[in-house]
């Protein structure tokens, strides 16, 4: 078949239950016993499970036929229900209700009037009332009753449990045609055709980086340099370029007091020349 149907979802656990048999048959047992590389059976039962329309589609044409009839006696024409109930039925069960109740009612009412007043013919009325309800309520009773009787035995007559024998009998004989096709052209070619296939290999780590060859020709260090610092030179500190600085501080200019010792005549001036005052004390570069 160019589309097979697929496995519906109530089929699916009589697939399982067929692989799960020929799994144990004997020539599959004494395959997976064989030294070598390949599928065990858990992992083939997991692999035909989870490809299952294409592993029973050599039995397509058996489980399209069986499908057929399963459907066709679903829709037996006997299982529609009824269209309605109608007048009768309903005064077949209302009436007894009805004519019961009134004919209670009436009794009562005649005995309590006979009681007050047993000369009053109204209390012997009503109580013949009641009594003739109460026969019209039992009469009524018994025809619904004899209407439900009939009307179950038509109803059994076209229950869809009663469909005809044979279709059963058609649709058992298509389940099993059906399975045999699904083990000997399907299930046991797919099994010996995988046997010999072997597991996947698990997948290999990721390889890391290989660190740089540092004595490969085309790899070269990279370049540093200290710091530019240079010493203060003779005339200072040096600037960016190793030039020296002149020196941009020299310290303050003091000079010592001029003090000259007296002479014979009293101290001397700044020149030399002896005083005619007489001694004295002059102050620092005093002129």
């Amino acid at each position: 078949m160019s589309n097979p149907p697929r496995l519906l979802a109530e089929d699916r656990a009589d697939f399982a239950r067929l692989l799960g048999e020929t799994l144990r048959d004997t020539g599959v047992r004494q395959a997976l016993a064989e030294p070598g590389a390949h599928l065990t059976a858990e992992q083939l039962h997991t692999k035909a499970l989870a490809d299952a329309d294409t592993v029973a589609a050599p039995a397509a044409p058996e489980y399209a036929h069986y499908l057929a009839l399963r459907t066709a006696l679903a829709e037996h024409p006997g299982s529609a229900p009824a269209a309605g109930a109608g007048l009768f039925p309903v005064l077949t069960v209302l009436t007894p209700v009805l004519a019961g109740a009134a004919g209670l009612v009436l009794l009562l009412l005649g005995w309590l009037l006979r009681a007050a007043a047993p000369d009053l013919a109204l209390g012997r009325s009503t109580v013949t009332a009641g009594v003739l309800a109460l026969a019209v309520a039992a009469a009524a009773l018994l025809v619904g009753g004899a209407g439900l009787v009939l009307t179950a035995l038509r109803d059994a007559a076209t229950t869809p449990g009663h469909a005809d024998p044979q279709q059963h009998a058609d649709l058992a004989e298509a389940r099993d045609a059906w399975r045999t096709a699904l083990r000997e052209r399907a299930l046991l070619p797919w099994l010996n055709a995988n046997l010999a296939a072997a597991p996947a290999a698990a997948p290999l780590p990721a390889a890391r980086a290989a660190p740089p060859d540092l004595h490969s020709p085309g790899y070269s260090r990279a370049a540093y340099s200290s710091p530019g610092f240079s010493s203060p030179g003779a005339e200072g500190l040096t600037d960016g370029q190793g030039n020296s600085r002149p020196a941009e501080f020299t310290g303050p200019g003091y000079s010592s007091p001029d003090f000259t010792s007296p002479g014979p005549e009293g101290l001397t001036d700044d020149r030399g020349h002896p005083r005619p005052e007489g001694p004295g004390f002059t102050g620092p570069n005093e002129v």
